[in-house]
Formats: C-alpha cells, sequence, structure tokens
C-alpha cells in the first residue's frame, strides 16, 4: 500500500438467536426434532470487514481535537488527484488479488448500495451508526458522552490498545488454547482470539494499522535518540528511552522492516448499568489473557467511534496510536470466526462446539475439493463413554435421508434402534437388520441374484467362500484344486441360468458337485490326487440340508440387497465363532461389493464398527 494509507480491520460480533425452518416438507421427525431443540439458541454472529483508506500527511497527524465536522469541506486537495486515486485503486486491487490468490481467506469488495444502503434497505454505515444487524434497524438518538456513550437503549465501553506500557514484551502470532488441547497435541488460535469470538458479548475490535513514510519516521527517532542521548545526564528515564529507540531502529534497519503506526480498541455494549459492569469486566479479563493491561478509555470513546465509521478512518486521533513494525502489528489481528455452513448439497447436521449453533457441514466432498484429502474415509476414535456410536448414528441417518447406501457391521446392538425406525418409516421396504439367535439363527443365500447376472467379481466371491469353508487358513490350496473349484462354480451357474426351476442356493451346488461335476472330472481324467471330490464334498457336508450349518448358505429368504439402503450386520454372537464369522465377513463384503459393482453414481457407505 502507498504511504499514508490505513488498514482498518472491523470485526463485529452481536448477540443472535437461531431461528430454524422446521416447515419444510423434506425433514424427517428426527431432522425436525433436532431444529426445533435449538430454537432460539444464543450465539455470536461474526462480520468481518476490511478497510483501505487513503489520507495525507497532514490528516495522519491530526489529533482527537480536531475532525471532518469541524471543517467545511471533506475531501482533502490531494485526494480530488485523479493520478493519485488511480495509483491508490491500483494497489487495492493488487491487494485483493494477494490476499485471495492465498486461498486462506476471501475479500469481496461492496458496492456503493452495501455501504451507504438505499431506501428499503440500510447499509453498513446505518446499521454501524445504531450498532444492529437486523434489516430494519431505525437510527436512534446518539448521547457523545465520554464517560457513557448511548446509541437509543445501548450503552458502551471502550478498551483500547493504544500505549505501549499496556502492551507485553513479545507478542506472537498464534497462542495455545488449553481448553481443546491436550498434552500430545496443541489447539492453536490467534493472539488476539481472547477478544474477538472468545468474548461472549456484543462488541466491535477494531484493528489499525497506519502506512506513514517508513524512512521520514526512522529519521525522525534518530533526532529523537540523540536529544535523549544529550538529557540524558539529567534523567535515567532519558537515558532508558534512548536504549528503547536504539533497539528499534537497529531492528529496522538490520532486518528491513517498516515502522508503522497501530492500535485496537473493544467497543462493547449492553443495555442496563448491571449488564455494562458484567460487560467491562469481561473485556478486562480477556484482555488480561493477551497480557495485556487492561484500560478502560473514559476520554476518547466519542473519537474513535466516530473514527470507526466505514471510510472515515482518517479521523482517527494520532495520540491514541503506538509505533511498532507490521509484523508485530498484525499479530494483534484476530483470526477466527463463527462455523459457517457449508455451500455444498450434500453433508450433515451438526453444532458450534463454542456456542451451540447449528451448521451444516460438508466433511466427505468438499474436502476432496479443496484437495485436504485424498479420499473419503474416516475414522472416529475415542474412550468408551465418549460418544462414538451416538455420533455415528447421527452421522448415518443423514447420510440415509440424503439417499446414501448405509452398510453397517456392528458389536453390540447400537444401531438397532435406527434400523428399526427407518424399517418402520418404510414399511419394511428399508432397515434390514440381520443378527444370530439360536431360533433365528443368521442365514445367506451367496448364490442369489434378482437377474441371474453373475460377473466376475460375484464368481469370485462364491470361490472365496467356498474355498474358505473347505481349506484352512494354514492350508492354501493346490494350482489344481482352484482351477476344479472355479470350474465347479462356473459350470453350476451356467446349469442354473438355463433351467430356472433349480433353486439357487448351496444345496444344489452340493448335489450338482456330488452328481454332475464328478462326471465331468471323470470325462476328463481329473486324478484325485488333483482334485479330491470326495474330501470335497465330506468337508463341505456340514452346509449341507441336515447338517450342522445347513440353514447357514440356504436362506430362503430371498433378500434382495442391492437394492436396500441400510443394512446392519451384528457380529456379537458370531465374532468369536471359527465358522460363522468368515462366512460371514465374505457375505458382507459381497454386499457391499456389489453395490460398487452395480450401483453407478450412487453414494455409497460401508461403517465397521470396532474394527
Amino acid at each position: 500500500m502507498p504511504n499514508y494509507s490505513i488498514v482498518h480491520k472491523q470485526d463485529i460480533f452481536m448477540a443472535e438467536k437461531y431461528e430454524p425452518d422446521i416447515q419444510r416438507d423434506d425433514l424427517s421427525f428426527l431432522s425436525r426434532s433436532f431444529e426445533r431443540h435449538f430454537n432460539e439458541r444464543p450465539y455470536l454472529h461474526h462480520t468481518c470487514y476490511l478497510f483501505l483508506t487513503k489520507t495525507t500527511k497532514e490528516r495522519s497527524r491530526q489529533q482527537s481535537n480536531f475532525n471532518t465536522l469541524c471543517r467545511g469541506f471533506l475531501v482533502p486537495k490531494e485526494i480530488r488527484d485523479k493520478e493519485a486515486v488511480d495509483r491508490f485503486m491500483e494497489s487495492v486491487g493488487q491487494f485483493e488479488s494477494i490476499v485471495n490468490d492465498g486461498g486462506l481467506i476471501r475479500l469481496e469488495r461492496l458496492t456503493t448500495e452495501e455501504i451507504t444502503g438505499t431506501e428499503g434497505k440500510p447499509g453498513l454505515i446505518e446499521r454501524y451508526l445504531t450498532l444492529s444487524n437486523s434489516e430494519n434497524c431505525m437510527l436512534q438518538d446518539i448521547q457523545l458522552n465520554p464517560e457513557e456513550m448511548r446509541i437509543g437503549d445501548k450503552r458502551l465501553c471502550l478498551h483500547t490498545l493504544s500505549d505501549l506500557d499496556d502492551l507485553p514484551g513479545r507478542v506472537q502470532t498464534d497462542g495455545r488454547y488449553e481448553r481443546l488441547s491436550t498434552d500430545r497435541s496443541d489447539c492453536r488460535l490467534s493472539y488476539a482470539s481472547p477478544v474477538g469470538i472468545m468474548l461472549p458479548c456484543n462488541h466491535i475490535y477494531n484493528q489499525w494499522i497506519f502506512i506513514d513514510d517508513s524512512s521520514e519516521n526512522l529519521v525522525r527517532f534518530e533526532k529523537m535518540a540523540k536529544n535523549m542521548q544529550s538529557l540524558s545526564r539529567y534523567s535515567r528515564s532519558n537515558q532508558i528511552n534512548k536504549e528503547w529507540l536504539d533497539e528499534y531502529l537497529n531492528e529496522a534497519h538490520s532486518n528491513g522492516l517498516t515502522s508503522v503506526r497501530c492500535h485496537c480498541n473493544i467497543i462493547a455494549w449492553a443495555e442496563n448499568a448491571d449488564d455494562l459492569r458484567r460487560v467491562k469486566n469481561d473485556v478486562g479479563s480477556q484482555l488480561a489473557l493477551m497480557e495485556c493491561t487492561p484500560r478502560h478509555n473514559t476520554t476518547d470513546l466519542p473519537a474513535l467511534f466516530w473514527a470507526g465509521i466505514p471510510g472515515n478512518e482518517a479521523d482517527f486521533p494520532a495520540e491514541e496510536s503506538f509505533f511498532t513494525f507490521v509484523e508485530q502489528a498484525l499479530c494483534f489481528f484476530t483470526a477466527e470466526t463463527c462455523c459457517q455452513n457449508s455451500l455444498s448439497p450434500f453433508g450433515i447436521r451438526m453444532v458450534d462446539r463454542l456456542t451451540g449453533k447449528p451448521i451444516f457441514l460438508d466433511i466427505s466432498d468438499l474436502p476432496m475439493k479443496k484437495g485436504i484429502v485424498t479420499n473419503r474415509n474416516k475414522f472416529i476414535l475415542g474412550p468408551s463413554g465418549s460418544g462414538k456410536s451416538f455420533f455415528t448414528n447421527h452421522l448415518v441417518r443423514q447420510y440415509w435421508e440424503q439417499g446414501t447406501h448405509v452398510l453397517l457391521v456392528d458389536t453390540g446392538n447400537s444401531y438397532k434402534g435406527l434400523c428399526d425406525l427407518i424399517h418402520q418409516k418404510t414399511g419394511g421396504e428399508d432397515g434390514i437388520y440381520f443378527t444370530y439367535k439360536e431360533n433365528d439363527p443368521i442365514a445367506f443365500n451367496p448364490f442369489y441374484t434378482n437377474d441371474y447376472v453373475f460377473d466376475i467379481e460375484k464368481r469370485d466371491s462364491i470361490k472365496t467362500l467356498i474355498q474358505t469353508l473347505w481349506k484352512r487358513e494354514d492350508e492354501p490350496p493346490r494350482r489344481s484344486e482352484e482351477v476344479a473349484l472355479s470350474n465347479a462354480v462356473s459350470l453350476y451357474i451356467e446349469k442354473i441360468k438355463k433351467n430356472h426351476r433349480i433353486t439357487p442356493n448351496f444345496n444344489t451346488f452340493y448335489e450338482f458337485v456330488q452328481k454332475d461335476y464328478r462326471k465331468v472330472l471323470a470325462d476328463k481324467n481329473v486324478r484325485e490326487k488333483d482334485f479330491d471330490v470326495d474330501g470335497f464334498l465330506n468337508v463341505l457336508e456340514p452346509y449341507y440340508k441336515n447338517g450342522e450349518y445347513g440353514y447357514l448358505l440356504n436362506s430362503d429368504k430371498q433378500l434382495d440387497l442391492l437394492t436396500k439402503r441400510f443394512i446392519v450386520f451384528e457380529l456379537d454372537n458370531v465374532k468369536d465363532n471359527a465358522i460363522l464369522f468368515p462366512v460371514v465377513t465374505i457375505i458382507i463384503m459381497e454386499t457391499f461389493l456389489s453395490k460398487i459393482r452395480r450401483l453407478q453414481g450412487v453414494r455409497k457407505m460401508i461403517l465397521i464398527e470396532e474394527a
């Protein structure tokens, strides 16, 4: 920015109450109840403005005893110079491009109507002068009493950071927020966050940086240092001030730093004396967290409020600023804001952990688009009783309501209630719950398809299942056995495709191998050592008809899980069973893979509880 420019960042925090939209027809019972629960939840609404102002050398040095109200004309002669204005606007454009290209924040230039307002809508200036965010704010009387300035019923108080004696010896860009930090991880917030979003009251946090002629400032400080040197014999304070000036000059010259002036203030308000007293204490406490000395300014409140009017930064009283460098001045800028709703059409409803206000978050698509993550996998970690299952229920419900196919692998019946709710809501069309009971054991039919389509992955799934039942984990099949099993599955599939009277299940597959495939092996002269068909049938006999596990792969409930959008597999009773658990696991994966293969362009989700 050119010399004699002012960068003014204004953060406005106003208390509002959450107003849910519960009249929509597409809201479910749980979604509507969620919104109703947070009705009128108080929170701070944050609006951030950045004003870039061009002033003159004379105006930048004016003090609080002079402002534009005392002038016959408002616009200085230098500002009416078209070339000077064009150069400044070019610098503003470059500033905007640099900030936007950074990708962290985005600037949007305000229009004239947004600043001044229209006949039916108040502008930025009007909202500032009334301290209101309402679209129907009305002008109110302003009492410019320094000890108690009032705007309508609002009583204002002012705390300033304008004297080096009130500031800490060192500042930093960010600090550790103890409330959300652990001994292994840090939650970092900006240095000025205590007077920003962390201050729980109506307030405006103003941050000014005055860009003067840096070289001129340094020359003036050189002269002051010499004067202090001359007067040091009369006062020790002069010697100390000379040392501070030398340190400042050394820092500027050695590191090529730009000398600027800075000022920050907090304007807070309340509508009665008791609340105002509490607000003053809160602001002072937050300033103390920044290691600053709280200074309640009862003299310059009207002048600083006047200078805070958008576009009126040139009326700032020069005596309220202190000299520093750009880097240190930026440490006083607050960087946090309220949680914002994602613009994506897909997401979940959560709440701001600070205020409890509901927000809409996209934790799947938006991070991918921004390049933050490379996949949509999620890992939910927490100690027992921390709310993992509660959050997951909340997550999968909202995913399901937005058309996602959800497959859950559960232990502990954490999703039984949600599954029953969906089952009841859909009239039994969705919400399928699989669990093992003695009187109703878990059963599947790996050979069932609604359209007799057996692609490569479906065939591989069947072969893997049979191989798991046939061979032990430490007994890998020989190549000849793999080929024989593959041929058996392929021939069986061809047979049931031609003859739809054959019921596709493990029983008919077993009978096919026992009779038809035995003949095929004999015709091909396949030796017993290459494939022992009798040993194969003997090992798989427990899964045939009246065997111990004859129910497992011969389910007569021909469910087409491909079209079901919410499926829960409860494995609590089979996770320790060496026979049932591998079979159930394979069936689950085959179900999900079939969705991946055949449901193109449909969002799918598999969730494994306590993996």
